[in-house]
């Protein structure tokens, strides 16, 4: 609908910039354009005459009277469109017809994007705080991938750096077997190592060296760090299949290992790195310099990064990088992306760091350093044992089996706390409260979800449902504005993608499924005027709830 839109006001205008917005409120219709204010600012003419004399030219053109049933000029000459019943009608038509595919388009055909998130840290707890890249990162991932892109998830695991240096000092210098220590054991001898070097600062000299060991491959140092490798996969695997993610790839720091020398050399052939103080740096206009080779010749994360960059361009060639990674790094991937650029990396390709603001407490950030963290797995445990009771004392968890109540407390749990953080804008902070994070009410994934079983359960009881009927009567206000809302669906997706805001899906869903329960709670559905098309706006809201929450990477129960 928006490109029929668009090319009308082109030919009207003779212009092939339009801008087309939704309209915010509901009484300026459909669609909101400024072109009238665009061009009276250019020729000093007045808007609201310019906007009159377009959508005077718009009332005669005949493809667009097809979807159109009304255009009016409002405000100092904003163009609004109020979309036709039969074109609202026909969004209904193409969600039967489309079912799981609706919503989906062609915009990134021919396009490839790396997506780079979750990213934990080996040899730390998989904290509250790692679930934001994970579940954002995966959303953005399905988000482009439903608009036609090719898209490659790829996990970059931090396994490498001298935080390694202090774990195998640790567990040399106590005589531990690293085979058998577990993820909180390897955690702790890592809040010990720094609360130790508070007071003895040489121990930092000991880290570096066995990490300047790891990376000279050591035989020892290179075997316990395999260790806790695997220690740290088996903890992520656990994390990642409860959530249901699942990342294309999995590259450890320790992969660009051998690739990183070649990177140094060339900057160095660029004229890009430069001494100081026995180290190498890129120096930067208007940034601090990063620092590329440390004094005692071990590389940096910086430099692992830039290896990164080089091989997802000669494996993938893609069109554009995604980071989805804390703010706390901003400053890194700008110097990251301007090295990018100076090396000649950058040429036909977008780099974009998607800062998402930290969980954190009252008193301030997270730290495992300081050992104040909390659980990722101890919180997702929570929410289903939480989802689970509620369960078991509703009307309709009676009607469940046991194993279905696993599942359904699975679904609603998990679902809560993604919810939670998807709805908020990336860059948000987050205060952590275990109360909030596991709300289950209002503007929640319970809410979403039970709204698609409250449509199961309708159609259920129906049986039939008659899609040949293509028109009705006398359409109630209820149902206009949930038709309205369908023809936003594949708009929505499109501009949380192109803006990398999962959290305009999430409150697009929650104001679709208010619309419905209020239509519901309004109208009798089974054995009610028009009852054939009031069971096919409900299965239609079954469909569109349920697309995007899987997008969303949030699950469905048929019932709860």
């Amino acid at each position: 609908m928006r490109s029929v839109i668009i090319e009308a006001l082109k030919g009207a205008t003779g212009r092939d910039e339009i801008g087309l917005e939704f309209s915010q409120v509901e009484f300026h219709g459909d669609y909101s354009s400024n072109i009238a204010l665009v061009l009276a600012k250019e020729s000093g003419g007045n808007p609201k005459v310019l906007g009159e004399e377009i959508a005077e030219k718009l009332r005669k053109d005949k493809e667009l009277s097809g979807h159109i049933s009304k255009i009016e000029v409002a405000g100092p000459g904003f163009i609004n469109f109020f979309l036709s019943e039969k074109a609202l009608l026909a969004q209904l038509a193409s969600i039967e017809k489309e079912k799981e595919a609706y919503g989906t388009s062609d915009r990134g055909k021919g396009k490839t994007v790396v997506i780079d998130y979750s990213s934990p840290n080996i040899a730390k707890r998989f904290g509250v705080g790692h679930i934001r890249s994970t579940i954002i990162g995966q959303v953005l991932y399905n988000l482009h991938k439903f608009l036609g892109y090719k898209v490659i998830g790829d996990n970059h695991l931090g396994d490498w750096g001298t935080q390694f240096g202090t774990l195998l000092y640790q567990i040399d210098f106590k005589g531990l077997d690293a085979s058998k220590l577990t993820i909180d054991e390897l955690e702790k001898l890592y809040v010990e190592f720094n609360s130790e070097a508070e007071k003895n600062e040489r121990l930092w000299e000991m880290a570096r060296a066995w990490f300047k060991k790891l990376e000279e491959k050591d035989p020892k140092a290179r075997e316990i760090w395999k260790q806790i490798v695997n220690i740290s996969m088996a903890e992520f695997s656990r994390i990642y299949e409860t959530l249901g993610v699942k990342i294309d790839y999995i590259h450890g720091e320790s992969f660009f290992a051998d690739k990183m020398s070649a990177i140094i050399e060339e900057a160095r052939m660029r004229q890009l790195s430069k001494k100081s103080e026995g180290a190498e740096i890129v120096e930067f206009k208007g940034l601090p310099p990063a620092m590329l080779v440390k004094s005692d010749g071990t590389t940096t994360y910086f430099t692992r990064d830039l290896a990164t960059i080089k091989f997802r361009i000669a494996e993938w060639n893609p069109d554009l990088i995604i980071y989805e990674v804390g703010s706390d790094q901003t400053l890194h991937f700008r110097q990251l992306f301007e090295t990018a650029r100076l090396l000649g990396w950058a040429k036909g390709r977008e780099f974009v760091h998607v800062a998402h603001g930290l969980i954190r407490f009252e008193h301030g950030k997270m730290s495992t350093r300081r050992g104040e963290t909390i659980r990722l797995e101890e919180v997702l445990d929570d929410a289903r044992a939480r989802a689970k009771g509620i369960i078991d004392k509703s009307e309709t968890g009676r009607g469940l089996l046991q194993k279905e109540k696993e599942k359904v407390a699975k679904a609603v749990g998990i679902g809560a706390v993604k919810y939670f953080d998807l709805k908020h804008h990336p860059t948000t902070d987050i205060i952590f409260d275990w109360e909030k994070i596991f709300v289950l009410q209002g503007n929640s994934a319970p809410y979403l979800q039970y709204t698609v079983a409250r449509t199961n359960s309708v159609l259920a009881k129906a049986q039939t449902v008659n899609s040949k009927q293509l028109t009705v009567n006398n359409l109630n206000d209820e149902e206009k504005k949930i038709l309205r809302s369908f023809s936003r669906f594949s708009e929505i997706i499109a501009t949380a993608a192109k803006s990398y805001s999962p959290n305009l899906l999430a409150n697009y869903l929650f104001d679709l499924a208010q619309k419905y329960n209020n239509f519901y709670n309004q109208h009798r559905i089974i054995g009610g005027e028009n009852e054939a098309f009031k069971l096919r706006l409900t299965s239609a809201i079954g469909q569109v709830l349920k697309n995007g929450l899987t997008l969303l990477g949030i699950e469905t129960p048929e019932r709860m």
